[in-house]
């Protein structure tokens, strides 16, 4: 059976990664029915593609543009899904480049070898400047090996059970619509949030390791001190989903891996920076799963998306 698809990359500050997405997904072996994309700032778009030409070659782009204040992790996405009619659409980020010209034939082999499935996410290899720490990170989250995920692995799994990722996932719409879709209001962590929700509902969420996208990050100790503190409020605001499960024993697993990896690869010099931005990131995540004790100033000062508390 041939399903339609449609792929949705958010893009603010867009550079020439986004002509690149954009070329690496139209050449794509698995035809894509639409490319929406969801721009946030109007001005820096026009900044990149005014004058060029590129996307004309195109006939089946749509853009939608949105101000800064109104973007939101959840109701952004869940807008773009809206101007979506595909059987599946996939989610990206714009700085995640397809690996090679099969990245959406295989989201949607392993999304629909299940008719439970709900979405299905893929491998995220890093780049060539990526730091080790972080690239070994990378091979902890995103292994080699697929796996189909359900309720009855959360004993074992834990949190990992509904592990999945926005900057390249494929969803099934019929299950979307069914769990409600993304969240109206997200500060982050969307993709887990409806992860969880499918997870308890009984469905499956698959990870496909065949599936590749290069994407990394080198975050700095106080980056990850804000992402982790949006983590926690994420969680905070969710404890439905997050509070039978923990994140702390995935984190010192993470940890004492990476210690381990290090000593292997004779770089034991990187373990006190691992062990301080470790501390960065758990602190971060301790206060933002407590926000709602603190004051308001000082949650802006910690968060990342600090225009999140102005719409409180």
């Amino acid at each position: 059976m041939q399903y339609s698809v449609d792929v949705i990359v958010l893009t603010y500050k867009p550079d020439k990664r986004v002509m690149q997405l954009i070329e690496e997904l139209e050449n794509q072996t698995y035809p894509i029915q639409k490319l929406i994309l969801m721009n946030t700032e109007e001005k820096y778009f026009n900044a990149l593609f005014y004058g060029t030409g590129f996307l004309e070659r195109y006939k089946n782009i749509e853009i939608h543009h949105i101000s800064a204040h109104e973007f939101d992790h959840g109701k952004t996405r869940a807008k773009a899904v809206s101007y979506s009619k595909s059987d599946i659409f996939v989610c990206m980020t714009q700085d995640a480049i397809p690996e090679d010209k099969t990245l959406i034939e295989k989201l949607v082999a392993a999304l629909t070898q299940d008719l439970k499935l709900a979405a299905a996410y893929a491998r995220q290899l890093p780049l060539p400047d990526c730091r080790e720490i972080e690239k070994y990170t990378r091979s902890f989250n995103y292994p080699e090996q697929s796996v189909i995920k359900y309720k009855s692995d959360l004993q074992t799994m834990g949190i990992k059970t509904f592990f999945c990722s926005n900057v390249c996932a494929a969803y099934n719409r019929n299950i979307y619509d069914m769990l409600g879709g993304f969240e109206n209001r997200a500060i982050f962590n969307e993709d887990m949030i409806l992860a969880g929700k499918a997870v308890f509902a009984d469905y499956g969420i698959a990870y496909a390791a065949e599936a590749k996208v290069i994407h990394s990050h080198n975050y700095t100790c106080m980056q990850q001190f804000h992402r982790n503190f949006d983590l926690g409020v994420s969680q905070a605001d969710h404890p439905e989903l997050f509070k039978a499960v923990s994140s702390e024993s995935e984190g010192i697993a993470l940890v004492k891996k990476t210690i381990q990896h290090l000593c292997e690869m004779k770089l034991k010099r990187m373990i006190p920076y691992l062990i301080v931005s470790s501390g960065f990131k758990f602190m971060g995540y301790q206060l933002g799963v407590r926000y709602k004790h603190l004051p308001l100033c000082l949650v802006k000062a910690c968060s990342m998306n600090k225009r999140y508390w102005d719409k409180r």
